[in-house]
């Protein structure tokens, strides 16, 4: 084994400054180390061990997450988890957080049962982007965020913050993502907002926000992503909506409390990939204008005041589409409909379609996954329909007049919802429903002996002669 002695003087003198060197560049900055280690102190479950090389003494710029730049100051935190993987973190977010005074981007998402407040990153002020997403945060957003005037990416999206969205958020002139959907964020959206002109990708679905939607989106031109749906929101759609036609892909406004027409000019949207309306109070026509908006995939309009007639689209293919419960009288399924080759979601529930459902003929069936056509004037039979279908999940067809016998009908692996009651089918009920998640095949006129089956009488209450458990015994 050799020793130093062994070596020259000038030799010796190289390998030790090397030796320590290479001692220096090993170990990250003492503030980051300490406020690393005061986060995974407030950690009170880690089961998958997302954690478990973060140790005192070790190179913090190595463990598992962390990034660092120049002189080993952390630049970055990633924390992903995977809850169906159990890959969780359960405790608060410490304080401690706020000594990582270099960091540039925090990725703490899908932890699942990570708590306490987002204060910490007021002290962070070379932040550019966070991303706190689908944890259990709560408290406000801080008044003050707007002093992080270099984000680029803000995301609260998933947490349970409450209060107001605050005004200096408006500050943020650099920013490009606001995601705060998914909260129990109250008030009013802040006119602030307008001075976000950078902003593409605006998410503020899924809380309690009241008050008219702001008209203030000549502002906001770069905007492809609006997503308002499952708030309070009350009045029309602001006119200055159309300034956003050139470049917008998503706008989802459903579940509030809008009303009036749908805006023609919402028929400028060539670009549009999902328009999301439904479960509002709009009224009147849908505009013929739609006619343009050959690029949409996922239209929902159900749940409205909406009456005849029905423009004819010209879509290459509609992916899911959704006009139930309004006031149509369609007829037919459209053509337009019946042609696409992509359709996966159809939903038709009480559109006033009288025809006779063993003659429609959609040019595909291999990519559907749930079909709705309750609380129409249908007839015939749906077995050509779905014995055609390996991977339907859902099919709704209760109050028509179908009839058909129900052993006959292949329910498939995938299926797990049916739904045929108020209708006219006859026969027994096969083995196969045990696989099924729901059921109703009640009001028809089915006989016989009921399978062993998990779901309640109600599923099966008004046939002709269905009997055994969890109905009355059957007659010997």
């Amino acid at each position: 084994m050799l020793s130093f002695s062994q070596f020259p003087v000038p030799l010796l003198f190289i390998l030790l400054s090397l030796h320590c060197l290479t001692c220096l560049a090993a170990n990250c900055h003492v503030d980051d180390e300490s406020g690393l280690l005061g986060f995974k102190s407030g950690i009170t479950s880690d089961p998958s061990g997302i954690l478990a090389n973060w140790k005192a003494g070790t190179d913090c710029c190595k463990w598992s997450g962390v990034s660092c730049g120049d002189n080993n100051r952390v630049t970055s935190l990633s924390l992903n988890g995977q809850p169906e993987k159990k890959q969780i973190l359960s405790g608060t977010i410490s304080s401690s957080l706020s000594k990582l005074k270099k960091l540039g981007s925090i990725y703490l998402m899908n932890l699942k049962n990570l708590t306490g407040t987002p204060n910490f990153l007021l002290a962070l002020t070379e932040i550019q982007i966070v991303y706190i997403e689908n944890n259990k945060l709560s408290g406000h957003v801080p008044a003050s965020i707007g002093n992080l005037t270099q984000l680029f990416a803000l995301s609260f999206l998933g947490n349970r913050l409450t209060g107001p969205i605050p005004s200096s958020i408006g500050q943020l002139t650099q920013l490009n993502q606001l995601k705060l959907g998914g909260n129990l964020l109250t008030g009013a959206i802040p006119t602030s907002l307008s001075n976000l002109k950078n902003l593409t990708y605006l998410s503020l679905e899924k809380n309690q926000l009241t008050g008219p939607i702001p008209n203030f989106f000549n502002s906001l031109s770069d905007l492809r992503i609006l997503t308002l749906s499952y708030n309070k929101f009350t009045g029309n759609i602001p006119v200055s909506i159309a300034s956003l036609a050139p470049q917008l892909r998503f706008l989802e406004a459903g579940h509030n409390y809008l009303t009036g027409k749908i805006p023609d000019f919402l028929g400028q949207f060539r670009a549009l990939d999902t328009l999301d309306l439904s479960w509002n109070r709009f009224s009147g026509t849908v505009p013929k204008t739609f006619a343009n908006l050959t690029k949409i995939f996922n239209l929902d309009l159900s749940h409205n005041l909406l009456v005849d007639p029905f423009p004819t689209l010209f879509v290459k293919g509609i992916e899911s589409l959704d006009l139930s419960y309004n006031n149509f009288h369609l007829g037919t399924i459209p053509n337009w409909v019946t042609a696409s080759p992509i359709i996966y979601s159809l939903k038709l529930a009480k559109c006033g379609i009288k025809i006779k459902l063993d003659n429609w003929k959609p040019k595909t069936t291999y990519f559907y996954d749930y079909i709705d056509l309750s609380d129409n004037e249908i007839s015939g039979s749906p077995i050509g329909l779905l014995n055609k279908t390996d991977y339907l999940v859902g099919f709704y067809a209760s109050g028509n007049k179908l009839k058909f016998d129900l052993e006959k009908l292949r329910i498939v692996q995938a299926l797990k919802d049916l739904d045929l009651s108020r209708n006219m089918v006859y026969g027994k009920v096969p083995k196969a429903i045990s696989g099924l998640n729901k059921l109703n095949l009640s009001s028809n006129h089915l006989c016989g002996q009921l399978p062993p089956t998990k779901f309640g009488a109600n599923s099966f209450a008004g046939n002709d002669c269905l009997c055994g458990p969890p109905l009355p015994p059957c007659k010997a």
